[in-house]
């Protein structure tokens, strides 16, 4: 059975393992509305990516919390979508064994795979700017797991719920109302444009 990707495709460093909240101050605070694009009506630039300017700036400043802790986000991401999708674990090689949450909170090989799929998450965000580089990257991501056994579209969008509940934990109060429902466009987003890559390529 081919390795498990769920949108997985690169490495990066993190800190800190398990469902843990960040302490960490600066962007992406109460007040992470403040500044930057004002207004929010801004025009949409990009019919491929319907956000405004102002949604934009707030999401990209609020990552920058998650981004000093992608490896605890990314396992806690993990844990969730193993404690209501335990069917999944089957999929992946290396962890399929793990089946307490203590056991995957302290795996290497589990926080490496979710700093990975971290890392997905982190160029997509930080290419909201770049519409043809946000949908030619995720594209392409999504495509490759066609080559996964057993995978199907259904699985990226496991991962939706799961996703949110970890910002939340790590941003703890600057995951306000507002940024909530940012963040539900822009996972969405992601997500279908992940399923839409997978499905081109099974048209080739």
């Amino acid at each position: 059975m081919g390795k498990f990707k769920l949108f997985g495709s690169s490495t990066s460093s993190g800190s800190g393992m398990g469902c843990r909240g960040s302490k960490e101050e600066g962007e992406g605070g109460p007040n992470n509305n403040a500044g930057g694009p004002s207004g929010s009506n801004s025009a949409m630039t990009d019919p491929r990516i319907p956000m405004t300017a102002k949604q934009k700036y707030s999401i990209v400043a609020s990552w920058k919390g998650i981004s000093r802790a992608m490896e605890q986000t990314g396992v806690c991401m993990f844990v969730k979508l193993f404690e209501e999708n335990a069917e999944l674990l089957e999929l992946f090689e290396k962890f399929r064994l793990l089946r307490s949450r203590q056991e995957q909170e302290a795996s290497t090989e589990l926080a490496e795979h979710a700093t990975n799929v971290m890392s997905t998450l982190d160029h997509a965000i930080r290419s909201l700017d770049k519409p043809d580089e946000f949908v030619q990257y995720l594209e392409r991501v999504g495509s490759t797991h066609r080559k996964i056994q057993g995978f199907n579209s259904d699985f990226f969008w496991k991962i939706e719920k799961p996703f949110l509940e970890a910002v939340k934990t790590t941003l703890e109060e600057r995951y306000t109302d507002n940024m909530e429902s940012i963040y539900k466009i822009v996972i969405h987003l992601i997500l279908e444009t992940l399923v839409k890559g997978y499905e081109k390529s099974s048209a080739r």
